[in-house]
């Protein structure tokens, strides 16, 4: 955590209606991050959870637990892909999947207060995305991803013609880890996601 952390500080801030869009990413998993509180206090300030319940029965009880951490310790906290959990747990947003990001212009007009994000796989759905309002972009795999459904990673390079044609702000997901959040200085996003590397 404290490698991503440093190097997440070092990336250009971004405003988005005012406010700042948080520079670190906690994408939690109910496998891969089975105690997504314990990250959470560890996390430093400006730092953002996301919340990915998948359908658990214990989800609305579990984010509200997130919800008091997050709050007590100046963190965001956003849902993913579930907009009647992201209400129920009172968070501060929602992350959409790419096959989501049509519902994104009602999501902004009924709570135009949200920070939504949308994951983005290759140039066209960044695209998309952007087009859609996105309030920024999850771009992955940007590195080989233990993750299951991950793609070919887009290496470095790939993820730099994303941003340039995204016009819109962009975080790297997938493969990201202390021995290659180094090389995510150069390519213009605003900020680092991550699953597995902030559990360590």
């Amino acid at each position: 955590m404290e490698a991503l952390s440093r190097t997440a500080a070092r990336l250009r801030p971004w405003l988005v209606r005012g406010k700042p869009l948080p520079n670190l990413l906690f994408f939690t998993d109910p496998l891969r991050t089975p105690d997504p509180e314990r990250v959470a206090e560890r996390l430093p300030p400006g730092a953002a959870v996301v919340f990915r319940a998948f359908g658990a029965p214990d989800a609305a009880v579990r984010g509200r637990r997130l919800r008091e951490i997050t709050r007590r310790r100046g963190l965001a906290l956003l849902v993913g892909a579930d907009a009647a959990l992201a209400l129920a747990v009172e968070a501060d947003g929602l992350h959409l999947p790419e096959r989501l990001v049509s519902t994104l212009p009602d999501l902004r007009a009924a709570h135009p207060d949200w920070l939504i994000t949308v994951a983005a796989h290759d140039e066209a759905a960044a695209r998309t995305g952007a087009a859609a309002g996105a309030a920024a972009l999850v771009v992955s795999p940007v590195f080989p991803s233990r993750s299951p459904s991950a793609g070919a990673p887009l290496g470095v390079e790939g993820l730099k013609r994303i941003v340039e044609a995204a016009r819109a702000p962009v975080y790297a997901l997938g493969g990201v880890r202390a021995d290659t959040v180094a090389r995510l200085l150069d390519t213009g996003i605003v900020g680092i996601a991550a699953v597995e590397a902030l559990s360590a």
